[in-house]
């Protein structure tokens, strides 16, 4: 073997286990996407509960305003009444006073329903808030445990990222930049061995000369077609 390839297949180990633990922490994203989004549809349904309450504050208050301005009207109307002389204008006034009490009515009735409105969107609103709370209470356990799992994994990481650069720090620095340089391309790992006399990765023929150099643990060489480095079991 080798001199240096057992500390490359150390290394090789070490980077197999830090990359296992992304690999879990990865995997723990979809549970925790799926809560994530159901809080965040509760929340959207909540804000959108708030939204109508605002909607209904506001028309209740055009209306409040509306009816004051009718009021104000029909005021000025009876003060005018007081002065007018003439019948054809006294007459016209009455009608006008007339007129405006109905349509006073009306929008009364109708500024009391926006009231009910307003009572109605605070009701719904505060069912939506309840319902909130009920699923963050309902998540609660599984968030625990999944917050326990990515902690365990994330200290099991950095147990293995400790042991991966004490591991690199005892490879030839030339060799390790070649190392690194293979296990930041497509290959899944950077030392394979041989399949026969195939690359272990891609399984190109390996020539005759250089198998035997493989074999003999003379020198570490790298696949002429993937780029890998070879060694014999």
């Amino acid at each position: 073997m080798h001199p240096e390839l057992e500390a490359l297949l150390s290394l090789q180990d070490k980077d197999v286990a830090v990359a296992q633990c992304d690999a879990q922490l990865r995997a723990l994203e979809p549970e925790a996407r799926t809560l994530d989004e159901q809080i965040a549809a509760a929340e959207r349904s909540l804000e959108q509960a708030r939204a109508a309450i605002q909607v209904a504050l506001d028309r209740r208050d055009a209306m409040e305003g509306k009816i004051a301005n009718y009021r104000t009207m029909q005021e000025q109307r009876r003060q005018r009444l007081e002065w007018v002389r003439g019948a054809k204008e006294a007459s016209t006034l009455m009608a006008e006073l007339d007129l405006t009490r109905s349509v006073l009515a009306k929008e009364e009735a109708e500024f009391m329903r926006s009231g009910d409105a307003v009572t109605e969107a605070e009701h719904k609103a505060a069912e939506v808030e309840r319902s909130l709370e009920q699923v963050r209470e309902a998540q609660a356990a599984a968030r625990e445990g999944l917050a326990g799992r990515r902690d365990a994994i994330a200290a099991e990481r950095e147990i293995a990222i400790g042991a991966r650069e004490a591991a690199a720090r005892v490879v030839n620095p030339a060799l390790l930049a070649r190392y690194d340089r293979i296990r930041r391309g497509k290959a899944p790992l950077a030392l394979f061995p041989l399949h026969g006399s195939s690359c272990g990765n891609c399984f190109t023929a390996v020539p005759t000369q250089r198998k035997a150099l493989i074999q003999r643990g003379a020198t570490i060489e790298a696949c002429e077609a993937c780029g890998v480095l070879l060694y014999a079991k």
